[in-house]
């Protein structure tokens, strides 16, 4: 293995800018390398119609933030013939799932799309073939390129678990911008759980003024070895809300909110006990990780509680634009309902033959209110059991099984299983900090096919794609995110834009020679042992 190190710390230094700079993560479906190099400087102009200036922003930001020198806009029928940078959208009427074409050459680069998002997508290559120092001195060359790309799949998504550990409005954007430069287009923000709520709903306040806070926290792996007793809290406003999904909107990234049910919902019956099966039990929000059978988390199934989530979800929906509303559904402690008077009487009532047909039925109640209302419930794998919603997504988290069989039930689904897309794994054998377990490294994350070879070509068509979650029982700050999500998102944005045929690892650890340069450039933290999987 250092043989290979030593090798490809050779390799790079011998490479001139030239190949350096075609280094693009996800790998784009067909490149062209052409003679010559290009220059992008303070004299650069863009031009593009009113309707791509959500790209040239993002670009221009991109290089103020990391060169220090922005470009000046022009009228796209005023462009020059040359040291012009010119956005086009060409025939909008036949709307693709985002495909692009860039041509660098000459001085002239120019990035062609039937859509928004393709030329936005255009940006992101275009700026992996910028030099990865910024002392550029308002001009750098580039390599003249052609590149002909579309993504693979329809939804390339990360999460964030934000009820465990709670992190701000900046941070929030600064992921989504993470998201953005890898082609990412979904956003899942896993906003409720037994640790915490963390968003405002008016109608509900305490949700937030008691829901979000906890006593404190477990100190180490659960069970933990001891208890810090530092209150620990925090929510984002329905303002703050709005400015996050505007502002991911501008990247051509969907939110797809989580309000969990019918378990996971300590942080809920600590505020308002009488949604549960002991309404005259206190309850404080979980100050420890996992699934409490001993404590009560869930929801009773009765009028009151599907009005009182009726009432949440409406003012959710008010703030989410999203086709999708994310349910939860995962984990449901149902031997609460087992103990319950009016859960058992329920199930006697409508027929229910058991707890998991009476989760059926609660899905079923909460789907027909999203789908009154115009939208599509996703749920984890969970909501499988007891029978399955009639138009429901499903999350795949449990390996693949449910993802399967959903499919194979005319289901969408999205593949998430946890051997491959679970990040808060550790990435090397030999742990290097507390992490809720499993060995995930970026080989094994990059070596995932979303599409199972259970399923047929008609089936296969219900994969949407996949996402990456991120829970963040161990993952307290910044830093610690960003050392577990880098450089796995970028084998992860590999396997959901590049088309099989086009994939291999050893040409994409090359690529993470300079993807590392890139980082740094950022200012991320990441995991250095990208190469060497396991040092």
């Amino acid at each position: 293995m250092k043989k290979l190190l030593l090798t490809l710390a050779i390799l790079a230094s011998a490479f001139t800018g030239t190949m350096a700079q075609v280094a693009i993560i996800p790998q784009p479906n067909e490149v062209l390398l052409k003679k010559g190099t290009s220059t992008i400087s303070t004299s650069t102009l863009m031009a593009y119609p009113e309707s791509l200036k959500n790209s040239a922003n993002f670009f221009n930001t991109y290089l103020n933030k990391y060169y220090h020198f922005q470009l000046d806009a022009i009228a796209e029928n005023a462009a020059p013939t040359t040291n012009i940078i010119q956005l086009t959208l060409t025939n909008t009427k036949k709307q693709d799932n985002g495909s692009y074409h860039l041509l660098v050459n000459d001085n002239k680069i120019i990035i062609e799309s039937n859509s928004e998002e393709g030329i936005f997508y255009g940006i992101q290559s275009l700026i992996q073939l910028l030099p990865t120092e910024n002392n550029t001195d308002g001009a750098m060359n580039i390599q003249n390129v052609m590149i002909k790309d579309a993504p693979r799949f329809s939804y390339r998504g990360m999460h964030l678990d934000v009820s465990r550990h709670f992190f701000g409005i900046d941070y929030v954007k600064k992921y989504i911008d993470f998201l953005a430069l890898h082609k990412m287009n979904y956003f899942h923000w896993h906003l409720t759980d037994d640790q915490g709520w963390r968003i405002e709903i008016k109608k509900y306040p305490k949700l937030t003024s008691i829901g979000s806070k906890r006593e404190g926290t477990i100190i180490g792996r659960y069970p933990g070895t001891g208890f810090n007793n530092t209150p620990y809290e925090g929510f984002y406003t329905q303002e703050q809300i709005k400015d996050v999904v505007k502002y991911a909107a501008e990247r051509y990234i969907t939110v797809v909110p989580e309000i969990e049910m019918p378990g996971h919902s300590m942080s809920v019956l600590a505020a308002y006990p009488e949604f549960s099966t002991t309404p005259n039990v206190p309850k404080k929000v979980s100050t420890t990780w996992g699934i409490f059978d001993k404590e009560n988390n869930v929801l009773e199934p009765s009028e009151k509680t599907f009005s009182f989530l009726e009432d949440v979800l409406t003012e959710v929906m008010a703030l989410f634009p999203s086709k999708y509303i994310h349910i939860g559904g995962d984990e449901c402690s149902k031997i609460w309902w087992e103990q319950s008077t009016f859960s058992k009487n329920l199930m006697q009532e409508k027929g229910l033959k058991n707890a998991h047909e009476l989760q059926s039925y609660f899905i079923q109640r909460m789907e027909k209110f999203i789908n009154k209302n115009g939208r599509q419930i996703i749920g984890w794998d969970e909501i499988l059991e007891g029978g399955l919603a009639p138009n429901a997504l499903v999350m795949s988290w449990r390996g693949e099984k449910g993802g399967i069989e959903a499919a194979k039930q005319k289901h969408q689904v999205i593949m998430t299983p946890g051997s491959h897309c679970y990040f808060d794994h550790k990435q090397i054998k030999k742990e290097d900090s507390v992490t809720i377990g499993g060995y995930t490294s970026t080989e094994k994350v990059y070596s995932y096919e979303p599409i199972p070879k259970e399923l047929n070509a008609s089936q296969a068509k219900y994969v949407l794609g996949a996402q990456a979650n991120v829970w963040t029982e161990y993952i307290t700050n910044t830093s610690k995110l960003e050392y577990m999500i880098f450089p796995r998102m970028s084998a992860l944005s590999e396997v959901l834009w590049t088309s099989p045929a086009q994939k291999n690892y050893e040409s994409f650890k090359n690529k993470l020679l300079f993807q590392n340069k890139r980082y740094d450039l950022w200012k991320v933290n990441y995991f250095k042992g990208n190469i060497d999987i396991e040092p």
